[in-house]
């Protein structure tokens, strides 16, 4: 997404739909994200992924609940606590990505972007296109098709 700066030059920016996992936060591309809402109503799914909570209905639709904490390798969340959902599409499937919440769109440009950590956990280097350091905070890149590879996919992609 090209923006102009106050003297009129073009600068490259990205916007970022920010979601935590805990104290953490990662960035998706707003391009990526077709909806926000509160998760209700998931019935699980036999014998899935353990990333799959389970199928809900989103406006007449049929949706694959996945749990970004799962994804990560995270401990569940507390029985109880709050939880949002964002609406990413992927080949011409829903899916509701099960976050803790959501925070604000930012508008990054490259001059706080990094290359993915080499330090950072592989479960997450694997799932990140890189980094943006944000005032004290880093705010992980989440790679949505990554994210959303399972089964013969995520194998294709590790061969």
């Amino acid at each position: 997404m090209q923006a102009a700066n106050g003297n009129g030059i073009p600068t490259d920016t990205t916007d970022y739909v920010t979601v935590f996992v805990g104290e953490t936060m990662f960035g998706l591309t707003i391009d990526r994200v077709h909806d926000v809402f509160v998760p209700a109503g998931i019935t699980p799914v036999p014998l899935a992924p353990k990333e799959i909570v389970g199928l809900l209905n989103l406006r007449g639709r049929v949706v694959t609940a996945l749990c970004l904490r799962r994804r990560l390798g995270l401990p569940s969340r507390e029985a109880g606590a709050a939880q949002m959902a964002i609406g990413l599409e992927q080949a011409g499937e829903t899916f509701a990505l099960i976050v803790d919440g959501v925070g604000e769109v930012l508008k990054l440009g490259a001059e706080t972007q990094e290359p993915v950590p080499i330090n950072l956990d592989a479960r997450w280097r694997d799932l990140s296109l890189g980094v943006h350091r944000l005032d004290g905070r880093l705010l992980v890149i989440l790679d949505v098709n990554a994210l959303l590879a399972f089964g013969d996919a995520r194998e294709t992609k590790a061969a």
